[in-house]
């Protein structure tokens, strides 16, 4: 019933920029955090930057000052501008948000498919 969708992935040479996208669709009541997660080659999914309903943010020490988390609540959409690429950011990136689809339902987890961001010369 809920999908999220990843979109702005691909290949980016070191010291460029790429944005992504995540779009929740379906049934929603209510979205919670957000948060962008990546997985590298042969390491585990890590937490990159979360954001929380009311704008509040957190972000690992890695991306902070690179990275920058955003929301638009009313497009059920967030995003993730990536400054100042590393080789070593290169992983799957996948959308991950905490969401109730009724006032009466428990929040569940939603996880999107994910998007390959290379970042190489």
């Amino acid at each position: 019933q809920v999908q999220l969708v990843e979109s702005g992935g691909g290949l980016v040479q070191p010291g460029g920029s790429l944005r992504l996208s995540c779009a929740a669709s379906g049934s929603i009541f209510s979205i919670g955090a957000m948060d962008w997660y990546r997985q590298g080659p042969g390491k585990e999914r890590e937490l990159v930057a979360r954001i929380f309903t009311g704008g509040s943010t957190d972000y690992d020490g890695s991306v902070k000052g690179r990275f920058t988390i955003s929301r638009d609540n009313a497009k059920n959409t967030v995003y993730l501008q990536m400054n100042s690429l590393k080789p070593e950011d290169t992983a799957v990136y996948y959308c991950h948000a905490v969401i109730s689809l009724a006032p009466t339902t428990p929040w569940a987890h939603y996880w999107g498919q994910g998007t390959q961001v290379t970042v190489s010369s």
